[in-house]
């Protein structure tokens, strides 16, 4: 770092994102994202919106936020768009934590919850999952700190029912219960309809996943109205603009586009049942996962050379060091083609072993 940098930062350890090489061409199985092109309606809208781009963004994000609205039976005033969903809860940290509501998540989580505590300064709590990668609802009832869980959890795929999400939104009446459902179009149940019983929830969900938009940065917030404008009063404090109109107009695309995403999911959702009962056939344990990846480990290779020999065979999947989880491979769901040569590699790489 140079000589200028604030000292305030200098023991911060930024997120680590995963794998994007551009060397070779590989199978990527290691970002979670979409194996199918974003919904045709989506590239026309975004395309058309391109003719305008001397104007400024709708710092409103009228038509879009209309439509996630029309989409889940809310008012546009229980919504906020962002710059992918990670700028969220970014303004969540910054909103509703400080040195008097630090924050609380789980040890294995997505990393980013301590990355965002550690840059704003906020204390934080990182609580233990069981030994079966389950969050404990206990843990968290009572605590006085705002919550963060993402549900489906990310790198597990375990899952929260909303009747356990609401122990713990009663359980913390004065602090917000962040509930971040990245990857709940693919087996888990949101809790956006509990966000007009409980003043204290606030939702979170992508663009990225079922959407096929991950290199568009789009994502959302849903929260009662009061807790939505908290919200914007940070965004509108940082960047009105935060999100670009050929991202917006491509939102509004797949959104008038529900039947093709709600396919693709379908289709995630096939193969990852087939992918699961062939890796069970090849010795593998794994969590069950409802989310578009699995997240998995063999008793006989090492997680870490698993991933290395599977990279040299050109497929990517998603390594963690932490010491609970380091056996394990995170491998997204892919299509149906990527997914049987991720098990034919497999199956070279344990015939090597024996």
């Amino acid at each position: 770092m140079s000589r200028f940098f604030s000292e305030k930062f200098a023991n911060l350890t930024p997120y680590t994102p995963g794998e994007q090489p551009r060397e070779r061409r590989y199978i990527k199985l290691n970002t979670n994202e979409s194996p199918f092109p974003p919904s045709e309606k989506a590239l026309q809208a975004a395309a058309e919106a391109a003719n305008n781009l001397q104007l400024y963004s709708d710092p409103t994000c009228k038509m879009l936020a209309e439509k996630v609205a029309e989409r889940y039976g809310i008012s546009p005033n229980e919504v906020i768009l962002v710059n992918g969903s990670d700028e969220v809860l970014n303004f969540a940290f910054m909103a509703f934590c400080d040195k008097t509501h630090p924050a609380a998540f789980p040890d294995i989580t997505y990393g980013f919850y301590k990355v965002f505590a550690e840059l704003h300064g906020i204390p934080y709590e990182e609580i233990p999952l069981r030994a079966d990668f389950s969050v404990s609802v206990e843990d968290y009832i009572g605590i006085n700190k705002t919550i963060f869980i993402a549900n489906p959890n990310a790198p597990t795929g375990k899952t929260l029912s909303p009747a356990e999400i609401e122990r713990i939104l009663v359980g913390n009446p004065d602090n917000v219960v962040i509930i971040d459902e990245a990857y709940v179009d693919f087996g888990g149940e949101s809790c956006v309809p509990l966000i007009h019983k409980y003043e204290n929830l606030l939702v979170t969900q992508t663009f990225s996943k079922s959407r096929s938009m991950a290199g568009a940065r789009l994502g959302f917030g849903i929260g009662c109205e009061k807790l939505v404008a908290d919200l914007h009063t940070i965004r509108y404090s940082t960047n009105p603009y935060n999100v670009n109109s050929m991202t917006m107009a491509a939102g509004y695309g797949v959104m008038c586009d529900e039947a093709y995403t709600q396919k693709n999911c379908q289709t995630v959702c096939e193969n990852r049942a087939f992918a699961v009962a062939e890796l069970k056939k090849l010795g593998f344990e794994m969590t069950d996962s409802k989310a578009n990846f699995i997240f998995a480990r063999h008793p006989a290779i090492d997680g870490g050379e698993l991933y290395t020999k599977l990279k040299e065979r050109g497929i990517l999947v998603r390594h963690f060091e932490k010491p609970r989880i380091s056996e394990y491979n995170r491998i997204t769901v892919g299509s149906r083609r990527e997914m049987e040569a991720l098990l034919e590699a497999v199956r070279q790489i344990l015939e090597e072993k024996k």
